[in-house]
């Protein structure tokens, strides 16, 4: 178990692949930045990988004031068990307060070995952080600055608050899309420091012949303006409505996850807990009953128009413009005036 250093930094795992850093990390930027600045501690990134020095200033552009590097030839392409080892003994090392992740394929996998080798607790797919106070229900201690790790339970049809007061580092891995972007700053310095990797063949325990990956068909997270489709369109051809208007407003076409379940379009293009975390512009929603794991998607979204026949739908609670009608006679009818510019 790692000692409780109540004066440790706040880290953030750098995730990246092929040279290329993930959006995950630098989104966990921004909420970490608050919590070390509200903590008075310092901000760091683990950074591992072969030939990847570039990107550590990179991360301090985004907020990191210390990135610890790892260059390996053996860590140029990610194994769980290769990058668990060497970042368990960097946390055993430096004794760090906070750790988070993103909720990717790549944090989900190692996040778990990392705990389960710290005999330290984990909160997996947050959707939000804070630090508060917390008294204990037994020995009435109070224990400062601590974690309020949140996320969605039962579903995601209540909000839960995890604390972890007495096995650390408090560890999370966060949703994907549920903090914002940060800009980088050109001008921001901070401190490279190099560790040495104490990692062999013998913790490899794959070799990779190859890599191939799939670019998503759709960046939900860029696109200004969404629109989604739900149940309640009623057939993947009827679908159809759903990408002539986005198309028809320069948007991203989405759905729900019951609309990707029927078949209706592919999971690329799924909102909500177990979809992507989007916050555009405009977000309309066609035919989606509103159900909170949806909303947990797009409740950030600036503006939104929700199109449902049915007057007592959800996500008529989070729409700032409401129209109770049958998609089919209305959508078409808000595609015809968009091309004849009279909206």
């Amino acid at each position: 178990m790692i000692n409780v250093n109540r004066q440790g930094e706040v880290w953030v795992f750098g995730e990246q692949h092929g040279g290329q850093l993930e959006d995950t990390p630098i989104e966990l930027m921004s909420k970490a930045r608050r919590l070390a600045d509200t903590l008075g501690v310092k901000l760091a990134s683990i950074l591992l990988g072969d030939s990847v020095k570039e990107l550590a200033t990179k991360l301090i552009h985004y907020g990191a004031d210390k990135v610890y590097l790892v260059e390996h030839p053996l860590l140029g392409t990610y194994q769980a068990n290769s990058y668990a080892k060497v970042i368990y003994d960097l946390i055993h090392k430096y004794e760090p307060q906070i750790v988070l992740y993103g909720a990717t394929i790549t944090g989900r996998g190692l996040a778990p070995r990392i705990a389960s080798a710290a005999k330290a607790g984990l909160t997996a797919d947050c959707t939000d952080l804070q630090i508060g106070d917390h008294t204990t229900a037994g020995d009435k201690q109070l224990h400062k600055n601590l974690m309020f790790q949140i996320r969605p339970a039962f579903g995601g049809n209540i909000i839960a608050t995890i604390i972890n007061y007495d096995r650390w580092p408090q560890m999370a891995t966060v949703r994907e899309g549920v903090m914002p972007m940060p800009e980088p700053d050109a001008a921001r310095t901070g401190e490279i420091i190099e560790e040495k990797a104490e990692v062999s063949q013998q913790d490899l325990p794959l070799e990779i012949l190859a890599e191939h990956k799939r670019a998503k068909k759709v960046n939900l997270k860029a696109a200004r303006i969404v629109v989604a489709g739900g149940a309640g369109v009623g057939s993947k051809d009827n679908f159809k409505l759903i990408w002539d208007l986005a198309n028809c407003l320069g948007g991203a076409p989405a759905a729900s996850r019951a609309a990707v379940d029927l078949g209706f379009i592919d999971h690329d293009h799924q909102v909500g807990q177990t979809g992507t975390t989007i916050r555009p512009s405009l977000y309309i929603a066609v035919g989606i009953s509103g159900a909170i794991q949806h909303q947990a998607g797009m409740s950030q979204s600036q503006k939104i128009v929700a199109i449902n026949n049915d007057p007592d739908a959800p996500i008529f609670q989070l729409a700032h413009y409401k129209i109770v009608g049958d998609l089919n006679e209305v959508v078409p009818k808000i595609i015809k005036a968009i091309k004849e510019k009279t909206l």
